[in-house]
């Protein structure tokens, strides 16, 4: 259900260079070594870094001749956190399901800190098992993704530059889809297209949008689309089901309340006041 691994720099004979599991995995990375991939991407990380994957998630291992393996692993099981406080807050640790752009480089303090946290789950195991086994290991695994989240914090505030350069191309990219003719052949533009335009999970990118903007990525492109909406609004020759439809809403009704609820009034309304 849950293992420490401790790779005190081995180097297998034999290794699976394609891996799927059925449970949570953390490798913490304290050399140079090969490269890890998923998807097409190789993750961006050297040494003193975490990289996390989630059960079903496949990665790619490729190992330089000669290189030891050193570093951690934490690997648990889903059914270990099942009914507690991890098991209901898993899914908001957005991080497992970056895709692999982005691993968490971690400073020597912080990685003190991560090691304490296995050594703490590592001595729960060689305690053996009691009743309070199961409840302190999650608490302890729980707390280590707590850091995790507050060290993928200060990541994205030390990063802000590149940040910020995604930032522009989101916003590049989401202008040339309201003047090609994808919203008509599409429909309303995703977080997911976009993502995938920078080649990030779109999970990453939704963070990298709230970090630097204040908003979700899909609350940027609803923002963006109701801009370009009142500017349509305000030509007296174009219907509302025109513009509607210019704007990849698959019916009209469904427009009118997205703009009512971003400005308080419908499509006539705002044009007749303005």
């Amino acid at each position: 259900m849950v293992s420490i691994i401790d790779f005190e720099g081995r180097y297998p004979d034999v290794y699976a260079s394609t891996m799927s599991f059925g449970f949570y995995a953390v490798y913490l990375k304290d050399t140079v070594c090969g490269d890890i991939t998923y998807g097409k991407s190789t993750y961006d990380y050297q040494d003193k870094s975490l990289v996390f994957v989630a059960p079903g998630q496949v990665i790619n291992i490729s190992l330089n001749e000669g290189d030891k393996a050193y570093g951690m692993g934490l690997l648990f099981h889903p059914d270990l956190i099942r009914g507690t406080s991890l098991g209901r807050r898993i899914d908001s640790f957005n991080f497992f399901s970056y895709q692999s752009n982005e691993a968490l480089h971690i400073s020597e303090k912080e990685r003190r800190l991560v090691v304490d946290c296995f050594d703490k789950i590592k001595y729960e195991l060689e305690l053996g098992t009691d009743k309070h086994s199961k409840k302190l290991i999650a608490s302890n695994i729980e707390l280590f993704l707590d850091y995790c989240e507050r060290f993928y914090d200060r990541q994205f505030i030390t990063r802000s530059d590149i940040n910020k350069g995604v930032i522009g191309q989101f916003e590049m990219f989401l202008n040339d889809y309201f003047q090609s003719e994808k919203p008509q052949t599409v429909g309303l533009p995703t977080v997911n297209y976009f993502a995938g335009l920078l080649h990030l999970s779109p999970n990453y990118f939704g963070d990298v949008v709230k970090k630097e903007t204040g908003k979700s990525a899909h609350e940027y492109i609803q923002l963006k689309t109701m801009d370009i909406a009142k500017e349509k609004i305000l030509n007296p020759n174009a219907t509302i089901s025109e513009i509607a439809y210019e704007l990849g809403f698959r019916y009209p009704a469904h427009f009118t309340r997205a703009f009512k609820k971003n400005t308080g009034l419908t499509p006539l309304e705002y044009r007749s006041l303005n």
